[in-house]
């Protein structure tokens, strides 16, 4: 018997292809038929506010789109779909515009060009949590087959975004701006890999002033088969490639690189004419700098941010008398956050919310990571920098000599099977390591009991956050190295920190650098 396409909670990414479990017309219908019935069991005034559709340029895009609005208008449900693709910060600003009850976003972020997904928001407009995502999943599993698929496809329910929503998304953005700035003295080089980001990015720079703004020839336009890398995630050098030869090229000042579907941005720059391409929790932690010292937050003010992202994002919020909140990977915790201090009286103002793989997210016009707000507000604090004759780099190791230099990375282990991958977390757990790497362990937070234990004092505490998978190690050198399978891949992944402090923040980033690197193959080998 054929395996099945499986809906998860985080929606379903997978090859395109005939099979039942790949993404093609059919189980797009199914999906979605699952998605009508859920929603069909709410009262009706909250299924009747309609559904938001939204698509990035990947291959079957717009076709699957429209497949997708035709189930649901089968269903009698209203449905607002883009006149053609958008970034996915944009189908949850919609979704909070036009008060829809739900929106659908058809994506595989930076997966190789044969993949697609479906990711599905609710009416706050983060992608969906609990009860909801359940709630769905198993009314997908219910759907029998194509018999029972409702289908409209020239429904008068279904309705095409109008370009003022657009408008309401840009002015947000620019709104978000602190002043006036003379942007035209930055160049900038911008990519958006063949993806979605081409629609509202360079608009957002023009709107906060920066015109002197120059695009990579050959990723400018939108192609779902990403002719110049194959594997189009900003996180690589490979997709960079063309970028940084523009950089060069123009002695510009920053390049930018958003992915397809435009919600993840990665930044990089010439020192002393050699490209340094910033990692996620450095860009992070140098935008959280930037918002603290140019905007006065509102107190009380909280910024949110994952258990696998760098540790200085706490302490630059604590050092301001913010808080700061800790959550599951996956954007869709930080947009549950947001929404939880709105709907309750004395909460947090929330600032800033990032994840460790380029994910940033300033103001709360949108409940996802979002490239739009994060370019514009790293072309301002580039442009800040360089009125200061300082680089990024250098506000970077001013941030290193108050705080301590942290250095992250990671390694994954590829694993046969998904069921490997339970195998390897279960031996970790059934034998805790005293050492890693000949590091004392001090204590040890496991999220799928939801207790840690100090393996001193032997004294376990609660973790106040749902039930994942994911180990986390503190060692007696500060250091901290987490353990989580991937939500996508047969992949384990570590992520691995440290930490100290130097004399010299050269000489403390290439110690802690290989400090890291021997770790991380340690670590690797052991488990392999």
């Amino acid at each position: 018997m054929e395996e099945k396409l499986v809906f998860g909670t985080g929606g379903v990414r997978a090859k395109m292809g005939p099979a039942p479990n790949e993404i093609n017309t059919n189980t797009i219908r199914l999906i979605t038929q699952g998605l009508a019935s859920y929603l069909k069991t709410l009262p009706e005034k909250e299924w009747k506010r309609g559904v938001v559709i939204c698509h990035d340029s990947r291959l079957h895009g717009r076709e699957f789109a429209l497949e997708t609005a035709s189930v649901l208008a089968g269903n009698d449900i209203p449905v607002f779909i883009v006149p053609e693709l958008r970034p996915t910060p944009f189908a949850s600003f919609a979704v909070r515009h036009l008060h829809a009850k739900a929106g659908i976003n058809l994506t595989a972020s930076h997966n190789p060009k044969d993949y697609n997904g479906y990711k599905v928001y609710w009416d706050d407009g983060a992608q969906v949590v609990s009860p909801h995502d359940t709630g769905i999943m198993a009314s997908v599993s219910k759907v029998g087959g194509p018999s029972h698929i409702k289908l409209a496809p020239s429904s008068p329910l279904i309705k095409t975004i109008a370009p003022e929503v657009d408008k309401a998304y840009l002015q947000a953005i620019k709104e978000l701006s602190i002043q006036k700035l003379s942007g035209e003295k930055l160049s900038i080089i911008y990519s958006p890999l063949n993806g979605a980001g081409i629609t509202m990015i360079p608009k957002a720079l023009a709107l906060w002033g920066f015109s002197n703004v120059h695009l990579v020839e050959e990723q400018k336009n939108p192609d779902g088969n990403f002719p110049t890398t194959p594997y189009p995630n900003p996180e690589t050098e490979e997709a960079l490639r063309l970028g940084v030869r523009d950089l060069k090229k123009r002695k510009a000042d920053i390049l930018l690189v958003s992915d397809p579907d435009s919600d993840r941005l990665s930044l990089a720059i010439l020192h002393d004419g050699k490209p340094i391409h910033f990692t996620g929790n450095e860009l992070g932690a140098l935008l959280l700098h930037h918002l603290l010292t140019t905007r006065a937050p509102k107190e009380p003010f909280a910024v949110v941010t994952t258990i696998v992202s760098t540790r200085l994002i706490k302490l630059l919020t604590e050092r301001a008398h913010g808080s700061c909140f800790e959550v599951l990977t996956g954007f869709k915790y930080i947009g549950e956050k947001i929404h939880e201090w709105e709907t309750h009286k004395n909460s947090p103002h929330f600032l800033f919310g990032m994840e460790e793989s380029l994910g940033y997210l300033y103001g709360t016009h949108a409940r996802d990571k979002d490239a739009t707000i994060a370019a514009c507000l790293t072309a301002e604090m580039a442009l800040l920098a360089k009125q200061h004759k300082k680089s990024l780099l250098d506000i970077l190791y001013d941030i290193y000599r108050t705080y301590g230099i942290y250095r992250t990375g990671q390694a994954s282990i590829e694993s046969p099977s998904l069921a490997h991958m339970a195998e390897l977390m279960s031996s970790l757990r059934k034998e805790l390591p005293k050492a890693l790497g000949g590091v004392k362990v001090l204590s040890v937070e496991d999220y799928l009991t939801r207790k840690a234990t100090d393996l001193t004092t032997k004294k376990e505490s609660p973790l106040d956050l749902p039930k994942s998978d994911v180990l986390i190690f503190h060692l007696a050198d500060k250091s901290k190295f987490v353990f989580r399978p991937s939500g996508t891949e047969p992949k384990l992944k570590i992520y691995g920190e440290v930490t100290g402090s130097y004399p010299s923040i050269l000489q403390g980033i290439q110690e802690l650098d290989k400090k890291l690197h021997n770790m991380l193959e340690t670590l690797k080998k052991s488990l392999s």
